[in-house]
């Protein structure tokens, strides 16, 4: 069957013999253009895609699989310190802290004194040692703009007492997990106004884990901190040891509980915490450290790949690296993740490289205030050149995963509006038809310029670390408020912007594609119009909009928990309805809007059906992966035989977890690259 518009052959026959501008006066006169041909017309004479394969003809087939996993990211090393060349022994770049109890009054015990500690730096040790009893701290003069944090510590020596990591303001205020050898324990503890909340600590576990030398980790995901030790068994050569949730634990601290993601503890404020590493002995003995580093969090594993693109679709390729970006998978559920910005070498398939950190402050959120930093992820970016006349824009669209959960938009056990912070471990859902309703997953976007946190072009928002203010995108209102709705991604296709997307009637039981777009010549906040969506997927997401042999169409992943007869499979839809006739909104109350439900496997009701419905094309031929592995296909165009030809790499993930028994889920995934087996003459895109 031939999926194609009647047009669509005719243009590319056209576009042979005509060059662009004769050809667009004869496409205008013709009414030709829509979705299918969209992409013909845009890519010049002699330029575009010839090829009689349908998007359903292409098969994909794996070309690598392998799990990225840093618990410190390779290109954000803010301290790196192995203890060399400092003659003097002196700890350059550290404080000193002593938060043990403080000397004894004249005539006092001398034993609860812990001041008497030593730290000497140099031939690549740091030792801890002191007369009687100490506990030293060094606090670095480095830290990190968001609370996403890694200090690890290699342990040379330890013959008893205890060490630790962390991050730490002063005496007064920090966090951080300890190995304490004399009891066989390890823990966390956080320190607020000068008031001590033991976190929790192990029973007694298997010490060969601790034999020196072994390296002693402290993660902090948001705010969940975990401590973890090295055991070359493990992925990436660690074990999590113990984890909590510091703003729980502290939750009756005074003035407030410490919250890791407000901005006065994060750099560039000057009570900011910073990294940092020390330890205690009773009985004065020499611990030894040979290396301390520490910066930005990396990865347990990666999901929701999206491909950074111009504004018309076209990939952004430069120095023959793809630009993506990536949700870097945190240890711990979706609040815990954050979002990267990653390279992928076209040459060599297993070379991917973190390069950026992008973080978002929610500019309009009644319940999470601007001045907390998160960790929203699951989106894309896109450069738009011909902004403003062509001073350009960068356009970050994500879904607000990073405020999830029990601090965030779905509040505590038994959060009322009045009160919509009680304590209390777990969250709670609210329904679409509640007055007042908010989701707890919007849809933000940051795009602002002129101002500090600007994103003209000049700001190479790809590279390094940024922090941008994201508003809500206006999508989230259609065709209606829902439970959530995230995995956004923007093309302008013939001077209209189409939105991808996911909707959610019901946060883990019931979400599907949807596909929204600007009116012609908007911008994309603009009037936003509801396309379509498909009422009968239950749990299917990841909308990639793209151009497959020339054709412009949005594709999307079943995962393992749609409807046994959808599940494994990556449907292709067209970017228009199939019933463009029926209502695009709908009253609460109304009997055609779709219902709320837990039944998962529930059928739709013809009432659902009538709702706009997105024209489906058929399903891809690819191997699809555990969990909801999203179909980011790329074109790749490249010279054979002294001719243009484009292929079609597949960038997506897994479900694999981490440790799942002990964090949770969401420490997936695995990265895969397919390929597909046919190729195409032509390109996609212009040449760039």
């Amino acid at each position: 069957m031939d999926h194609r518009k009647n047009v669509a052959g005719a243009e590319q026959e056209v576009m042979g013999i005509l060059d662009r501008r004769d050809f667009l006066k004869l496409a205008g006169a013709a009414g030709l253009g829509a979705a299918a041909g969209a992409g013909l017309m845009q890519s010049g004479a002699g330029a575009a895609v010839t090829t009689n394969l349908e998007p359903t003809d292409f098969t994909f087939r794996i070309r690598e699989q392998f799990r990225p996993f840093d618990l410190l990211a390779k290109n954000f090393v803010e301290l790196d310190d192995s203890f060399d060349g400092n003659p003097t022994g002196t700890p350059a770049g550290y404080t000193i802290l002593r938060p043990g109890p403080p000397p004894p009054p004249a005539g006092g015990d001398p034993g609860e004194n812990e001041d008497d500690g030593f730290v000497r730096v140099g031939d690549g040790r740091a030792r801890f040692d002191g007369q009687n009893d100490y506990y030293t701290i060094l606090k670095s003069d480095t830290g990190q703009e968001a609370p996403f944090a890694t200090v690890i510590i290699d342990v040379a020596s330890q013959p008893d007492g205890t060490v630790y990591a962390g991050l730490y303001r002063d005496d007064l205020e920090y966090v951080h997990i300890y190995y304490d050898k004399d009891r066989q324990r390890v823990g966390i503890e956080a320190r607020v106004n000068g008031v001590d909340y033991p976190a929790g600590e192990t029973d007694r576990f298997e010490q060969r884990l601790f034999e020196a030398p072994f390296r002693f980790a402290f993660v902090a995901n948001e705010n969940r901190v975990i401590a973890l030790v090295s055991s070359p068994s493990d992925l990436g050569g660690w074990r999590p040891i113990i984890e909590r949730d510091v703003f729980f634990e502290t939750r009756n601290a005074v003035p407030g509980p410490l919250d890791l993601r407000d901005q006065s503890r994060l750099e560039p404020s000057e009570t900011a915490l910073r990294n940092g590493f020390g330890a205690r002995s009773e009985r004065g003995s020499n611990i030894l450290i040979d290396r301390v580093r520490a910066g930005y969090f990396g990865e347990a594993g990666v999901r929701d790949p999206h491909v950074v693109q111009y504004a018309d679709g076209a990939p952004y390729i430069k120095d023959n690296k793809l630009y993506f970006t990536q949700t870097n998978a945190g240890l711990g559920f979706f609040e815990k993740a954050h979002w990267g910005v990653w390279t992928l070498d076209l040459d060599d398939y297993t070379n991917i490289e973190q390069v950026g950190n992008i973080f978002w402050r929610n500019a309009d959120d009644p319940i999470v205030p601007a001045n907390k930093v998160l960790g929203h992820h699951a989106g894309q970016i896109i450069r738009d050149e011909e902004f403003e006349d062509g001073t350009g824009r960068w356009i970050l669209v994500a879904s607000t995963w990073g405020d999830f959960g029990p601090q965030g938009g779905d509040n505590g056990l038994g959060a009322t509006r009045e009160n919509p912070r009680p304590p209390g471990p777990f969250g709670f859902i609210t329904y679409p038809d509640e007055q007042g309703y908010e989701p707890p997953v919007d849809i933000v976007y940051a795009e602002e310029l002129g101002t500090s946190g600007g994103l003209s072009l000049s700001t190479n928002i790809l590279r390094g670390v940024h922090v941008v203010e994201g508003k809500k995108h206006p999508v989230n209102n259609v065709p209606f408020p829902t439970e959530g709705k995230w995995d956004p991604g923007l093309t302008r296709i013939n001077g209209r912007w189409y939105m991808a997307y996911v909707i959610a009637l019901d946060l883990f039981a019931n979400f599907q594609p949807a596909l929204a777009r600007s009116p012609e010549n908007g911008d994309h906040t603009e009037t936003v119009e509801f396309v379509g969506a498909d009422w009968e997927k239950r749990a299917t997401e990841g909308s990639i909009i793209q151009k497959l042999g020339g054709e412009w169409r949005m594709f999307a992943s079943c995962g393992d928990d749609e409807l046994p007869e959808f599940q494994g499979r990556y449907p292709i839809y067209f970017l228009e309805a199939a019933n463009p006739n029926a209502p695009a909104e709908l009253p609460p109350g109304s009997p055609d809007r779709p219902r709320d439900t837990t039944e998962r496997f529930e059928p739709p009701t013809e009432e659902e059906k009538r709702l706009r419905a997105l024209a489906v094309d058929g399903e891809l031929d690819a191997p699809h992966p555990t969990n909801i592995p999203h179909p980011q296909i790329v074109p790749i165009s490249y010279r054979s035989g002294g001719r243009t030809r484009t292929k079609y790499i597949w960038i997506t993930f897994n479900g694999d977890q981490y440790y799942i028994e002990r964090l949770g889920y969401g420490t997936h995934g695995d990265f895969y690259v397919m390929q597909a087996e046919e190729t195409v003459r032509g390109r996609e895109f212009p040449r760039r």
